[in-house]
């Protein structure tokens, strides 16, 4: 967890040197021809950068660490789909909503059943608030707090045994929060390059003695694009 902890932070330093350094670079410009005369003229794709969209959605690829069990020692690092959606109502504040699928193997407990590295998937839909931090025309910070469900998947692999022969929780629906943030890179007025870095709660149980309710804080990463609707406030 530690080491999680250190790289979301270390990522976050990085995004906020380019963003403050943006403002002391040279802008990015295409070539353009000009009617007749063939010269050409250097354009900024920045020019037209605002802050002052309706609606924008983004689709990532996503990673997330996952415990399958609340004894195991063995976590799951799985992959999958980011996709959020927000909706501006005013400069600094959004509503956003997200969706996110993650699938892979996992760690199980000594068993008699010789099950080893079996699947396991976790669903999460989240919405909550957004909020617009630090920013110029390079890019931007920003904050979010979701609140929603988790829907964890857990026994597909388990040959009809049981979730208590490898330590695993059983197949359920469970609250989930996710507190992080987005660090964007503005390509053009439209387009944004993002990366998500987040630290995701999920509070799963067993249905076997002794039963265990347990709070789980998972970091996950996400990376991918962002377009801005031309619709404006």
């Amino acid at each position: 967890m530690r080491l999680s902890v250190r790289f979301s932070f270390a990522l976050v330093v990085v995004a906020a040197l380019a963003v403050c350094s943006g403002t002391r670079t040279h802008a990015q410009s295409t070539a353009s021809p000009t009617a007749g005369n063939g010269t050409y003229i250097a354009t900024d794709p920045l020019a037209n950068v605002r802050y002052d969209n309706r609606f924008d959605v983004s689709v990532g690829m996503a990673y997330d660490h996952m415990k399958a069990g609340p004894t195991l020692l063995q976590g799951s690092n799985l992959g999958g789909l980011d996709v959020s959606a927000s909706y501006w109502f005013s400069k600094h504040w959004a509503v956003e909503a997200s969706d996110r699928t993650y699938l892979g193997t996992s760690g199980a407990g000594v068993n008699s059943a010789n099950i080893s590295g079996p699947f396991v998937a976790q669903y999460l839909f989240v919405a909550g608030p957004e909020w617009l931090g630090p920013h110029n025309r390079h890019g931007a910070l920003i904050a979010h707090a979701l609140f929603g469900g988790a829907y964890g998947d857990f026994t597909t692999d388990l040959r009809g045994n049981p979730p208590s022969v490898v330590d695993f929780y059983y197949n359920q629906l469970a609250p989930a929060v996710i507190i992080g943030g987005h660090m964007d890179l503005n390509r053009s007025a439209h387009w944004v390059f993002r990366i998500t870095p987040d630290a995701v709660m999920t509070r799963y149980g067993t249905n076997y003695a002794p039963k265990v309710t347990q709070t789980d804080v998972n970091f996950a990463l996400s990376v991918g694009v962002e377009y801005k609707f031309k619709r404006k406030r």
